[in-house]
């Protein structure tokens, strides 16, 4: 090769190289649904989005229930979605079936805990906890294991949140609400369990004036590592309530000292409806039976905690109306999959507030509701 030909080669492939680079750089600054638009562009845009589309975390959907029968038929089936190829990913099972029980990621694993199973005598709470994790057998592969049940015992419906561990060994999770297994009854106990034992101590309960619970509970961590719960109180009227568990004020801010305050109520009254924080910090709750009119909604609303006040801002609706979705943020997007008569999934951008759908329908006949749903 002649040196002039060898020299354009070389600035042609850094030339190029560059472009990719840059296109990495625009995508990033895109969102997930501008990513994935940006890779129809041309051969540079689509590797360049392509590269950041992978370092994103995945959506990790599993169990669920997948008929309301009779029978009642759960899944033990959990899948990922790839946002580099918009495609369902199978991943190992779960132990058992179950749904409507508590998902989150921890130490880049995904844990679940409690829920229903289906026993010969029908639907039964559990207390069983199992983890996917990297070397979870003994021969090194990566599948779900069981272990230690909860101390509290059997509670299905909860929300779960990940805190900072300290020297837990499989690390912790705080247990927001649900419904106890001996009376069917919503619970306002919050637990901090030790996975490696299960262990649940007891923490500041949830606000509930008439000594109740507050059902279908969604919570999450805010930036400042306080934590939102929202979900609905059964009263003369079902209320959609809303409460912030944070460190007094001029108080040390330590887990222990922490305490929950009410919140203004959420627009709607919500049951079963999907909740995360998005890329600002609001936290943000989607769908669900609207309790005013005994309909499943597609509308959502945001919270915002802030100098100038606290308020929940209506965001769009979604395409289609969803319960018992599965749900999550990244990538200044929200994912929704599934729900009550759903197996579709849609996207929240967060820059532009609206909604588009997906073309990856869950790999599932008619419906998918009450899955675990984690970012990983």
């Amino acid at each position: 090769m002649a040196p002039t030909t060898r020299a354009a080669s070389i600035w042609a492939a850094a030339h190029v190289f560059a472009l990719v680079e840059l296109c990495a750089v625009i995508a990033e600054h895109s969102g997930v649904v501008g990513a994935c638009r940006l890779k129809r562009v041309c051969k540079a845009t689509l590797q360049g989005a392509g590269e950041w589309l992978r370092t994103l975390p995945g959506l990790v959907v599993c169990g669920g229930c997948i008929s309301r029968g009779p029978p009642v038929i759960f899944t033990r089936q959990v899948w990922r979605l790839d946002l580099g190829e918009l495609r369902w990913e199978r991943m190992p099972d779960l132990t058992c079936e179950r749904a409507g029980h508590a998902c989150c990621a921890v130490r880049r694993g995904v844990v679940v805990l409690g829920g229903h199973v289906v026993e010969q005598v029908g639907l039964e709470g559990t207390a069983s906890v199992e983890v996917l994790g990297s070397g979870s057998s003994e021969a090194g592969e990566t599948i779900f294991k069981a272990l230690a049940p909860l101390s509290c015992g059997a509670i299905y419906s909860s929300a779960v949140v990940s805190i900072d561990e300290g020297e837990s060994e499989q690390g912790q999770v705080l247990l927001i609400g649900g419904l106890v297994e001996d009376n069917n009854m919503a619970s306002s106990a919050v637990r901090l369990v030790d996975l490696a034992t299960g262990v649940c101590t007891a923490q500041a309960s949830l606000l509930f004036p008439q000594g109740g619970g507050i059902e279908n509970c969604v919570a999450g961590r805010l930036p400042d590592g306080r934590i939102v719960c929202a979900g609905t109180t059964r009263q003369s009227t079902a209320q959609g309530t809303a409460q912030v568990m944070e460190p007094p004020p001029h108080s040390s801010p330590s887990e222990a000292s922490w305490q929950w305050r009410s919140l203004p109520n959420m627009s709607a009254v919500r049951w079963g409806g999907g909740g995360c924080v998005l890329s600002d910090g609001r936290f943000a709750v989607f769908g669900g039976m609207d309790a005013s009119c005994n309909a499943i909604s597609s509308s959502c609303e945001a919270l915002t905690l802030d100098a100038d006040g606290e308020r929940w801002d209506v965001l769009s609706s979604m395409h289609e109306a969803r319960h018992g979705c599965a749900c999550a943020a990244m990538g200044g997007c929200v994912i929704v999959a599934g729900g009550v008569d759903s197996i579709t999934a849609e996207v929240y951008e967060e820059g532009l507030g609206r909604w588009r759908q997906l073309p990856c329908s869950l790999p599932f006949d008619t419906e998918l509701f009450r899955a675990g749903s984690a970012v990983i």
